[in-house]
């Protein structure tokens, strides 16, 4: 038996919540500790890094882990006829818990640095060089994500995922987002780590314009989905060790 639908969709706030946390948290922490710039981004990166990869082990047997509305779009999509992805339904759900726990985690971060706990960034972040570095780390995180389940190396998703979005914090201009609840969340805070709410509509429409092109590009590249059992548990969460 999988988890139930509840279960799922209270990993998925708990998990965007507390990577929303770790992001923001260690981005304040940065500043406090340090006046560099670059060092503030290394620690900032690091820890998301880390973070990222222990919720993905952690929260992936139980939803999959997806902790971004483009993911689980971009799965409910691709399996929709095979029934090998989230179900429209299952999808509805995640989504907004998602994005509640990304504002939820936001606001945990604040509270823990004595910020309050909710005052709207001043951060902005409105350039189309800024989208398309979206574009592009939306993309490949979709590109990466899907192109593991068609070769069957679901199982290394944890540090691959995380290993990238390190990555993209350095090569991509707008220190990859790549995530349209984690950029609703971050524009909650006025710290490092947090986005003006008017620069939000953008990002979001990029990282969906990126999450359409990542898709794409698994197509060109894979061609037809391997129905494996790896892109099953990637999908789909595993069964539960205890019955309930």
């Amino acid at each position: 038996m999988t988890a139930s639908l509840g279960r799922r969709v209270a990993a998925e706030a708990v998990g965007t919540g507390l990577l929303v946390s770790v992001i923001v948290g260690s981005g304040i922490q940065a500043t406090e500790l340090s006046h560099d710039v670059g060092v503030q981004l290394l620690a900032n990166s690091l820890a998301t890094v880390f973070g990222l990869g222990v919720l993905v082990t952690l929260f992936g047997p139980v939803s999959g882990a997806h902790f971004n509305p483009a993911v689980t779009l971009a799965a409910w999509f691709t399996g929709r006829r095979t029934g090998a992805g989230p179900s429209l339904r299952e999808a509805a759900a995640y989504v907004p818990a998602q994005t509640a726990g990304a504002i939820g985690g936001a606001v945990l971060a604040d509270a823990m640095f004595a910020e309050p706990l909710v005052k709207f960034s001043t951060h902005d972040r409105s350039s189309g060089h800024l989208w398309l570095g979206e574009v592009i780390a939306t993309g490949g995180l979709i590109l990466l994500v899907f192109g593991l389940e068609r070769v069957g190396r679901a199982s290394l998703a944890p540090a691959a995922v995380a290993s990238y979005i390190g990555a993209a914090y350095w090569f991509t201009s707008s220190t990859s987002f790549a995530n349209p609840a984690v950029t609703i969340g971050r524009a909650f805070t006025d710290t490092f780590a947090g986005i003006a709410p008017t620069s939000v509509a953008p990002f979001v429409v990029a990282q969906l314009l990126g999450a359409a092109i990542g898709l794409a590009a698994v197509a060109v590249v894979y061609g037809r989905p391997a129905r494996t059992a790896d892109a099953v548990r990637l999908a789909r969460p595993e069964p539960e060790l205890t019955s309930s």
